[in-house]
């Protein structure tokens, strides 16, 4: 439900508009330095109001560490960090909680919990828990230590300028999506198992649990159907797993190959949009005109690529461990 992994395993807390949400990492190795100023990079990197297209929603976003955590160190029990939702405006989702945003969770979230749901801010389901997935990521990150990982949106409403997409969903008054890509070096060769755990597998389960992620390709991707088996096949250059070229996303049979591990995620546009929009009242029971109120992502895509880094350091670190390729850290 709200947990991922199987030695290094992350579960995620928490409502938009709650006291906090927050993360418990279980499995996490003892004798990890850990301080706030670990976090605040990538911490920053997913803020909102800090670039032109996102919610002008401010965080403090400082990490409290609550439990596993001794001396300025991981002590090997859970790790519970928690991050306090201090600039929260409800009211704004009070006027619209008789009608469902379509493209959002509102209707579906409400028939499956019957009316119980914490609807302030889209509560559970809201974007506001990916910075739950971000420290989890600046942990693992830590762990993996000479493995790179660089993400990078590549793509906004269909323009390869970021800039140039941003100004025209602002001219047309509406939300857009990107392409985020990923890049993950040094991976050893060996990493994943066949069929339901392949490293596709874990980074493809855990990428969807980042709102608004719609689509996931490796490598050459969707493209690859286009090609003959001749032209997508790489070479392999020598002994250690080089390729001429890399097709395959560092990944072949589920296994990493030791090349270039690469992703890309679509994003689609945020469905709270400020374009009005024709929805099911279902207070009256008929369809009504609305637009979006509150303060809301024109473009998330802009937000995403750190996120992408911290899952795809969640898997590896998971799979890592599972290989006993991280050495203990205790001192």
């Amino acid at each position: 439900m709200n947990t991922f992994g199987r030695l290094f395993r992350v579960q995620i807390l928490g409502e938009s508009h709650g006291e906090f949400v927050g993360v418990v990492i279980d499995g996490c190795p003892a004798g990890l330095s850990l301080s706030v100023d670990d976090f605040l990079h990538d911490i920053e990197r997913r803020k909102g109001g800090t670039q032109k297209g996102t919610t002008p929603r401010k965080e403090t976003d400082l990490p409290r560490f609550v439990t596993g955590y001794f001396n300025g160190k991981t002590t090997g029990a859970p790790l519970t960090i928690l991050f306090a939702n201090e600039n929260t405006r409800s009211a704004d989702y009070e006027k619209q909680r008789d009608i469902p945003r379509p493209g959002h969770a509102d209707f579906v979230a409400n028939r499956k919990f019957g009316g119980h749901e914490d609807y302030r801010g889209s509560g559970h389901f809201s974007g506001r828990l990916t910075v739950c997935l971000v420290a989890a990521g600046v942990i693992a990150k830590k762990l993996l230590a000479d493995i790179t990982i660089q993400a990078q949106l590549i793509e906004v409403g269909g323009y390869a300028s970021v800039e140039a997409g941003i100004q025209h969903a602002i001219e047309v008054k509406d939300s857009v999506g990107g392409i985020v890509e990923c890049k993950v070096n040094g991976l050893p060769i060996g990493l994943g198992e066949p069929f339901f755990d392949s490293t596709e597998s874990l980074l493809a389960h855990l990428a969807f649990s980042i709102p608004a992620v719609k689509g996931i390709e490796f490598g050459s991707g969707f493209s690859a159907a286009k090609m003959k088996g001749s032209q997508h096949n790489d070479s392999l250059i020598d002994g250690s797993g080089i390729t001429a070229t890399n097709h395959a996303g560092g990944i072949v049979g589920g296994i990493t190959n030791g090349n270039e591990l690469v992703f890309r995620l679509a994003i689609k546009p945020t469905s709270s949009t400020p374009k009005e929009q024709t929805s099911l009242n279902w207070s009256s029971g008929l369809p009504e005109v609305f637009s979006v109120k509150g303060r809301h992502d024109l473009c998330i895509a802009l937000r995403v690529p750190v996120v992408a880094e911290a899952i795809a350091a969640i898997v590896v670190a998971d799979m890592m461990l599972l290989e006993q390729r991280i050495p203990r850290l205790i001192s």
